[in-house]
């Protein structure tokens, strides 16, 4: 039988009569040899209804018919997408930002919702997270400003001077009151005198231009030599507990070695600054560095003053390692330096009982024995271990009542142990090591040698020194007698620290970006006052 031609449209379709079965198949025989062709819906229906299919033969169209569904839904879905995002934004409504983000992670998360880890399902983690970000984006943003570095360095000094008034009038009413002064504040308001005055010279000192230091490095290292030798002169020198360190003019005593360390350090810098690159020969790179610093040092040694002579050692080596010291120049020197401090050391009897009490952690010595070389530093560590976690209070100690020797003076570290405990003592050292921080910043940031060498060499001595005090009264080192800087009385060790400081300060100010800074504040204080001028006229 041939193929029947399908009638065309009319008004009212009727019903197709059902073929036999043998027309059937020799049609669908015919239809997967020739190309697949779209049969009207009517057709379609009509054959479906004529013959049963095979359950399997079912199952796979439904699949294919909804497959072909969703890849329709999703074309259109592209599509409709594409034409928004090419339509112009000025004919399209704006929706609040909020919405937008809302809507785009629904569909992001309806289209591919990936499994959580463990890390993501655990409380507070991404507030964690938020939290370091911003810590590390404020660290950042502050680091980068240009009078970080001042500021650093001047409030960890004004913190560290205040607790030092604080901790003098605690540890020296006692002294001062038993003493013959009459008063429990007659330390306190000595010191406090030579505090003034030292912030004064910091604030002058620090307005001074760096090339001003430069030009008195020399006359500034005479001045200090000049003082410094004056001790030995009859009549003006005044020696003190076996040490001639001391110059007495009226009702004032003057340690000069403390101005020395300013001088030789701003000298070494200036001179080193100078010969940078140019210290190839033996008699260039000796001459004029050694013979100041050994006349310095010897200055300071034959006034019999080991442990200041010790800082300027230290000064002068850090300083030669900065400004690039030939090596093998370096290290003849280091070993001629160590060389002279064993002599001293083990030619003085008493020095090497207070190295042997050190060592032997004081086994040997009584606590009761007051003329043993270990009763300081035994009651140095009475003083920190009975301070416990936060101290027996302010003005509390029971080891200033003349039984730890000095109390207000070099050993006043264990007061401040024993008064303010564990964390007391932990804020001193990290007020140290911001002063070290900022002084650090002004070795790395600062593109001139001198600034740099000049720094390390004060790093050294006002750093150094602290680091020896506090080992010594915790009994890592012997007993040298070096004062804790900023917080043990004395008018001459606080006075030459804060010029010290003034001069840093001098030296952060030229950092990049810091001269429009300070102008800046400086607008903002004359602005300030004009607005108060105003209103008092009012």
């Amino acid at each position: 039988m041939g193929r029947q031609t399908t009638a065309k449209p009319q008004a009212k379709r009727k019903p197709q009569a059902v073929k036999p079965q043998s027309q059937q198949k020799s049609q669908s025989q015919q239809k997967s040899q020739s190309q697949p062709q779209r049969k009207p819906r009517s057709q379609q229906k009509s054959l479906s209804q004529s013959k049963p299919k095979p359950l399997s033969q079912q199952a796979t169209q439904s699949q294919q018919k909804s497959t072909a569904k969703k890849s329709v839904a999703t074309k259109s879905a592209a599509t409709k997408q594409s034409a928004k995002k090419q339509a112009p934004k000025k004919h399209s409504p704006k929706k609040p930002a909020g919405a937008s983000a809302s809507r785009t992670r629904k569909q992001a998360t309806s289209a591919h919702s990936p499994q959580a880890t463990d890390t993501e399902n655990r409380p507070g983690t991404g507030a964690v997270r938020t939290m370091l970000s911003t810590v590390r984006r404020e660290f950042g943003r502050v680091s980068a400003y240009p009078l970080t570095t001042y500021y650093l360095i001047l409030v960890s000094v004004l913190a560290l001077t205040s607790l030092g008034l604080v901790m003098v009038l605690s540890a020296s009413s006692i002294t001062s009151y038993d003493g013959g002064e009459g008063s429990s504040f007659a330390y306190f308001n000595k010191q406090a005198g030579f505090v003034a005055l030292g912030i004064i010279l910091m604030v002058a000192a620090s307005f001074f231009p760096v090339h001003v230091w430069r030009k008195v490095s020399w006359w500034a290292l005479l001045l200090g030599v000049g003082m410094q030798a004056s001790v030995f002169i009859p009549g003006l020198g005044k020696s003190t507990k076996g040490n001639a360190n001391w110059i007495q003019f009226g009702g004032f005593q003057l340690q000069p070695s403390e101005f020395l360390k300013i001088a030789l350090a701003v000298w070494l810098g200036a001179v080193l600054a100078s010969k940078y690159g140019k210290m190839t020969t033996f008699g260039h790179a000796m001459i004029p560095v050694v013979p100041g610093i050994i006349l310095a040092v010897g200055l300071v040694v034959g006034g019999n003053d080991l442990g200041t002579a010790l800082v300027l050692m230290a000064m002068a080596l850090v300083c030669l390692f900065i400004g690039f010291f030939p090596w093998k120049y370096f290290l003849l020197l280091f070993g001629g330096l160590a060389a002279v401090a064993a002599f001293f050391v083990f030619s003085s009897e008493n020095r090497l009982n207070r190295i042997t009490a050190a060592l032997t952690g004081h086994a040997d010595q009584s606590a009761s024995d007051i003329t043993g070389q270990a009763w300081q530093s035994n009651h140095g560590l009475f003083s920190l271990a009975s301070g416990g976690w936060l101290g027996v209070g302010l003005g509390a100690s029971r080891e200033k009542w003349s039984w730890l020797p000095e109390a207000h003076n070099d050993f006043i570290f264990a007061i401040i142990g024993e008064e303010l405990g564990l964390l007391g003592s932990l804020a001193v050292i990290l007020m140290f090591v911001a002063l070290a921080c900022g002084m650090i910043r002004v070795i790395l940031r600062s593109k001139s040698r001198f600034i740099q060498i000049t720094t390390a060499g004060l790093f050294a001595w006002l750093i150094g020194q602290a680091a020896i005090n506090i080992a010594v009264v915790t009994g890592l080192l012997p007993v040298i007698g070096l004062p804790l800087p900023f917080v043990s009385y004395g008018g001459s060790s606080i006075v030459a620290s804060l010029l010290a400081v003034g001069v840093i300060l001098s030296f952060a100010r030229t950092e990049d970006g810091a001269p429009a800074a300070i102008k800046v504040h400086k607008d903002r204080v004359r602005s300030s006052f004009a607005v108060l001028a105003r209103k008092r006229k009012k």
